[in-house]
Order: C-alpha cells, then structure tokens, then sequence
C-alpha cells in the first residue's frame, strides 16, 4: 500500500522531522555501519578514488571521523568551526569546504587501521555528543545560509545534528561501496527509515505531484496528488534515489529537487 507524503512547505529554518529517540538511534546504527565497511577494506581498496572529486576512500574516511570528531566534545565542535572559518577565508571557499579539508589534513596521518579504530572508539561519544545537545541550541537557526543544488536555505542546528550528520556518513557508505565493490548493508529498520525520511522531505521541497516506487530492503512506495497523466512516477532503487536527489547521479524531473546530504 503507498504512503501518501505530507507536503510541509515553509521559507524558516529547516527543522528535524524525525523523532529525536528515533534520529538518534540512527546516528548510533550509522556510525556502527561505518566501522563494519572500513574495517573490512583491503589495502587496495583503501586508495581507490571516489565520486568526490580529490578524494579516495581514505580521504573520504578521513573525513568521516573528523566530522564525527566534531560532535563528539564541545572543544573539538569549537575548534574545528574557528579553524574552518580562518581557512575558508584565507582559500576564498566556502566553510563547509574548509571544513571538509581541513578534517582530512587532520587525519592524513593515522594508518587506515587507526582510522578504523578511533571510528570504532569516536562513534558512541558522538551520539553521545548529539544527543546532549540542549533544546534552546536544536532550536537556533544556523549562522550561515547552507546551498542545497544551488539554492541558499536556513537550518536549525536540530537539522544538522539530528538528520544531516547521519545522512553524510550513509551517502559515503554508498560512495565507498560503488568505488570499492564493498558491500552494502541495507535493512529496512535503518536504511529504510533513512531514506523514508529523505522522500518525505524531497516531497516538500517539490511540493508537485508524484507516485514513487523504490525497490530493495530500504524502498517503499510514496505518493502525493491524484492518480492523473500530471503526476510523475518514478521507479527505481531506493539507494539510486538517494544519489540522484544528494546531486549524485542523473536528475531530471522531479528528481532534481536536492535533498541534503
């Protein structure tokens, strides 16, 4: 049976839709999804280059414990947000960028197994570091305006914190999967909730009509509008999809509505 998606529009900072019990056992699942692909890695497979440009699978990895490291403790949040502040105005790039190398400069140093094992150890303190963030800091909008396929939008830190710094980790799974052959793992009770999550929202930023058919263990089916010759329908994989609204992989139609990752 479909799932009608709700269709919330609103031009004020973008706040969590998920359960915060919920989007926190997601983070704990996702950063343990982690560890389990990248210790299974070969050497080889650890220089592989990715989808992103400039980064093979131990930068990208690199990346995924500096932005863990992030949230773990409130000093290390402090430092790398000034670090990347001055960085993004001595390169003239943007925040997040700076921020993104200056986490994989940090941790270029470690041996891939140590990366494995500070992911394994950093893990459970950044749920830990997420979960105690206060109402009154989840609530706050964002300082700087965040581009979302080129278009500058408002977040809470109760958007970045619940929803974002999940959903990155599980996009790089899917990065390293496709350059490596790893395998990925998908269950309907995490996977699937992910990406329930990112269609809800996908269908608001739209806000058109649309009958979606996702396969695998994390698909569903989605749809909003009438059943008429104007209402698009999409099937597919539900990790293409994913892709294809992170700004990864083709995007016409609806699809090309972005979705942060």
């Amino acid at each position: 049976m479909a799932i009608r998606a709700e269709m919330p529009a609103t031009k004020q900072a973008r706040r969590p839709a998920l359960d915060r019990d919920v989007a926190m056992t997601l983070a704990a699942t996702e950063y343990a999804r982690v560890v389990t692909m990248v210790e299974n890695l070969t050497p080889h497979q650890w220089a592989m280059p990715t989808e992103c440009p400039g980064w093979d699978v131990r930068a990208m990895a690199g990346h995924m414990l500096g932005m863990a490291q992030l949230v773990a403790t409130v000093p290390e949040l402090v430092r790398q947000q000034v670090a990347s502040q001055r960085g993004a105005k001595r390169s003239g790039t943007s925040p997040l960028d700076a921020l993104t190398a200056l986490q994989v400069a940090r941790n270029a140093h470690l041996s891939a197994g140590e990366v494995v094992q500070q992911m394994r150890m950093i893990g459970p303190r950044a749920t830990r570091g997420r979960r105690r963030m206060p109402a009154v800091i989840r609530h706050r909008r964002i300082p700087d305006p965040q581009d979302v396929g080129g278009v500058a939008e408002w977040w809470t830190f109760g958007f970045l914190f619940d929803v974002v710094l999940t959903r990155d980790p599980f996009m790089h799974r899917i990065d390293i999967s496709r350059a490596t052959g790893a395998p990925l793992q998908t269950t309907a009770a995490h996977e699937g909730v992910l990406v329930d999550d990112v269609v809800r929202e996908w269908a608001g930023r739209h806000g058109r009509p649309f009958h979606l058919e996702l396969t695998g263990t994390a698909g569903g089916t989605w749809e909003h509008g009438e059943s008429t010759g104007e209402r698009e329908v999409i099937r597919m994989d539900a990790v293409d999809f994913c892709r294809s609204v992170a700004g990864r992989g083709p995007a016409t139609g609806l699809l090309a509505a972005q979705v942060p990752f």
